[in-house]
């Protein structure tokens, strides 16, 4: 069976290229040619959140970057690298944080077991629990204090994107850059825009305003 499936990934990948080929003959050949996407999308590793399907997006449009529960860790390379460059070198013009209810990553973070290597990453996420322990502690419902946190999350990872020295700075120049928070619904698979929008460093406290001079 697993031979099966895996062969059926190839087999697909056929079907797709044929299929894309029938719509436009040069359909590979000009998506060769480089990309300029003007989106750099930082979502989580959950399989069911594939970014370009959800928001109904081709091939080159999205510059992707996916972890466990879409953080933005300063001392993460591999992010910081991907932020870098989707912002000095694509230049693109929105950076969206995506999030979704149902987060494993985030459902860790509210439990007090050991997850193995896992627990590092999550402890930045139990940062943000204990940030809004006030709030999350008047909601009865587990469900929605679950799903209050993931957005919570988000809303945190937005902040610390606007805390780097690659945001600020193209703030700074007046690139027009601008940080977005959204999160996924699995369950009706509408996306919800938490509305903490940033286009500049205005948002945050004077000790998080670099001087880029």
């Amino acid at each position: 069976m697993p031979n099966t499936y895996y062969r059926k990934l190839l087999s697909n990948n056929k079907e797709w290229v044929e299929e894309m080929t029938i719509k436009d003959k040069d359909y590979f050949e000009n998506l060769s040619k480089g990309q300029k996407p003007p989106v750099l999308w930082i979502g989580c590793a959950d399989s069911r959140v594939p970014a370009n399907e959800i928001t109904g997006t081709h091939p080159g449009e999205l510059f992707v970057h996916r972890n466990i529960a879409n953080m933005v860790v300063h001392t993460d390379m591999n992010m910081l690298s991907v932020l870098d460059y989707a912002v000095n070198h694509l230049e693109v013009q929105h950076v969206i944080v995506c999030g979704h209810y149902g987060c494993g990553g985030v459902q860790a973070a509210m439990q007090n077991k050991s997850l193995g290597l896992i627990n590092k990453w999550v402890r930045n996420i139990k940062e943000v629990y204990k940030d809004n322990l006030t709030e999350l502690k008047k909601i009865d419902s587990d469900k929605k204090r679950f799903d209050r946190l993931v957005e919570l999350n988000v809303k945190a990872q937005v902040y610390d994107l606007a805390k780097t020295s690659i945001v600020q700075q193209k703030w700074k120049d007046k690139s027009g850059l601008q940080i977005h928070g959204w999160v996924y619904d699995l369950h009706d698979g509408i996306i919800k825009d938490l509305k903490v929008s940033m286009e500049s460093a205005e948002h945050l406290n004077d000790v998080f305003r670099l001087d880029l001079d």
